[in-house]
């Protein structure tokens, strides 16, 4: 059982308070990626960055003080090219979803701590969601394909987009 996991693609992300040049080039091959699992019955999930009004506040906040993806916002949406309609969305509050594995648990059954499953990751940012989210896989699932997809994906820079590659690499996830 395969299983796509699109990170935070959505609109601060890409071409808002966020956006890079980077992100902006990955969405229109990331919707073609999604479209084409879907065809295949490959399971394609979302997750979200999800803020609120106090991010400021936050920890978070206090060492990114740039307000991004409050949820209610035109930011915080994912972008319209991607096919959302009968995708599970899951909203995260930190970099990581903490749900993330238990969704997935669900979805695989039996088979979700096996070389049977085999989880990929694409998205924003390579260097802290999609790191983020990667290794709460590998931790929670150690005997899983977990890979990424490094062409679908886009970091804060280049170098730490690379250098998150690198990290997740020596942690045995698969980086094509």
């Amino acid at each position: 059982m395969k299983i796509l996991v699109v990170v935070d693609m959505q609109k601060d992300f890409i071409n808002g308070s966020l956006g890079t040049k980077e992100a902006l080039a990955i969405v229109g091959p990331v919707a073609e990626k999604v479209r084409e699992y879907k065809k295949q019955g490959i399971k394609v999930i979302f997750t979200r960055d999800t803020h609120t009004g106090d991010y400021l506040e936050t920890q978070e906040g206090k060492n990114l003080p740039v307000m991004h993806c409050v949820e209610g916002t035109p930011g915080f949406e994912l972008d319209g090219a991607l096919e959302t309609d009968d995708s599970l969305i899951i909203n995260k509050t930190t970099f990581g979803s903490v749900d993330l594995p238990e969704v997935i648990r669900k979805t695989a059954g039996d088979i979700s701590n096996t070389g049977e499953l085999e989880i990929e990751l694409c998205g924003l940012c390579t260097d802290i969601c999609v790191i983020s989210n990667a290794m709460i896989l590998k931790a929670f699932f150690p005997e899983a394909i977990i890979s990424v997809d490094a062409g679908l994906c886009a970091g804060v820079t280049p170098e730490s987009h690379l250098n998150a590659l690198n990290a997740m690499k020596m942690c045995q996830i698969k980086i094509y």
